[in-house]
């Protein structure tokens, strides 16, 4: 017998977006953003990330006032607002992105042990695949147990990952030099500032910044498990406001311990590199240790993600019937087990080749623009159908510039990383027309038809690209 489903208060739901949210990208995004852009030019992009992701943040909490019977996920507005295929698109691109994401974070977790015992050193070795098994195993029976009892834990992890980056913080902060900061301050070849090499700087971090609010929607996922419907909104703003907070601290302030050449010439962590430039060798044991901490709490929070959004696609006939078990905690088993077989395979690949990932583990930032791009259009599409209301203005404003976001991100992203993007679609389309089937549902209407063979001749042009 099933027992009583435990449902998530706002702390557990917050929980869920900052552990999401914060995993290990953190502690090298200060060398990454340090690549393309200058102090001025990254504090640019921070604003523009925050205007964009901020105003999708909103579109969420709006969407989740205004339609409460949309609990499936953020794919569900993609599907209410533009059909079937769009929404099993929707939440094909963000199963996958998350996917990609674990496969990730157990390559990396062993690499930051690697640093105390160099038998898991680099984190795709024998040894590291075999120890990133057993933790995704372990998690799995652990999160079989109950969602609350996995969100327990998932709490315990947060706050524990926020001890070294508070320390961190308050050193970068007490060793702050403003003459390192301002000097180069917006990076530009004549010294002074120039419009269109800041712009194309702040362009360099888009897909930086993007990949790494991944989570954001957390709260809008579990919205069905959720204690209290107005938690839902209320922890999508509050995991936003702190986790932008944190990034643009962490990288900001790291200019002004370290030149620009300098951070990017750091190895990973570079968080490690910069505390130990201010309080020596035991500035890298606490990051190393932060690090580890925060992959397992991002792994946890993205395990659960990934099989909550899989199952939710089941109960709105996207993804097969399959995906619908649950066990007597409540639990979507079948869900779960295919979302880590999946991890499990991939971990596996690393012992004969790293190519195939790293192709897609670049993608995986790109194809989580789709769920994201739906909830914006959405957002737009539902505000001119409702009834006018006091919140129109406002609500029409952060729906187009969460959009306009988008577009910005796609154009940031290339042609040809948008082209191989397609590639992790169009095999969905497959699994799609095998549910519709299996539902006795139409399978496409005219204007998907157009979609799909789009998908499927971009798919058939970079496979021969790829093969030449």
């Amino acid at each position: 017998m099933k027992t009583e489903e435990k449902k998530l208060n706002l702390l557990s739901l917050v929980g869920i977006i900052i552990s999401a949210i914060i995993g290990a990208g953190i502690f090298n995004l200060m060398s990454d953003m340090a690549q393309t852009a200058s102090a001025g030019a990254t504090l640019v992009g921070w604003l523009v990330a925050g205007l964009g992701m901020g105003s999708l943040a909103f579109c969420m909490q709006n969407l989740n006032t205004k339609r409460p019977d949309l609990d499936a996920g953020i794919f569900s507005y993609a599907k209410t607002g533009f059909g079937n295929y769009m929404g099993f698109n929707s939440v094909w691109g963000y199963w996958i992105s998350v996917i990609l994401g674990n496969v990730a974070f157990g390559t990396l977790l062993f690499s930051a042990i690697g640093y105390f015992f160099p038998v898991f050193a680099g984190g795709q070795n024998v040894a590291s695949i075999i120890g990133a098994s057993i933790i995704l195993w372990l998690m799995h029976v652990m999160i079989c147990r109950g969602l609350d009892k996995a969100s327990f834990i998932n709490n315990l992890v947060m706050m524990a990952k926020l001890v070294p980056l508070v320390i961190f913080l308050v050193c970068v902060i007490g060793g702050f030099k403003m003459g390192v900061f301002s000097d180069d301050f917006w990076g530009t070849l004549s010294g002074n500032f120039s419009f269109s090499e800041v712009l194309s700087q702040v362009k360099g971090t888009m897909l930086i910044t993007v990949w790494v609010f991944i989570g954001i929607e957390g709260a809008v996922v579990f919205s069905g498990r959720a204690k209290k419907r107005s938690d839902v909104g209320k922890a999508t703003l509050l995991g936003f406001a702190a986790v932008t907070l944190i990034y643009m601290s962490v990288t900001v302030l790291s200019f002004g311990i370290m030149s620009q050449a300098e951070l990017k010439g750091l190895d990973r962590p570079a968080m490690a590199f910069v505390l130990e430039r201010v309080i020596g060798k035991s500035g890298a044991i606490i990051v190393n240790i932060g690090v580890i901490i925060s992959i397992f709490g991002a792994w946890i929070a993205n395990t659960l993600l990934a099989e909550e959004v899989a199952y939710q696609a089941g109960k709105d006939q996207l993804f097969p019937k399959f995906f619908l078990k649950e066990n007597k905690s409540g639990m979507p088993i079948h869900s779960l087990f295919i979302t880590n077989l999946i991890v499990q395979l991939f971990l596996l690949s690393f012992l004969v080749t790293d190519q195939a990932y790293t192709l897609m583990a670049s993608l995986a930032s790109s194809t989580v623009l789709l769920p994201y791009a739906f909830v914006a259009l959405y957002q737009i599409k539902y505000t001119l159908q409702a009834e006018r209301s006091h919140d129109f203005t406002r609500n029409m404003v952060v729906g187009l510039i969460a959009t306009v976001y988008m577009l910005w991100l796609a154009y940031a992203s290339g042609v040809w990383y948008l082209l191989l993007t397609v590639m992790l679609f169009f095999p969905g389309t497959l699994l799609f027309a095998f549910v519709q089937r299996t539902y006795h549902k139409q399978l496409f209407l005219t204007y998907e038809k157009v979609i799909a063979g789009f998908l499927g001749v971009a798919f058939i042009i970079c496979l021969i690209q790829l093969v030449h």
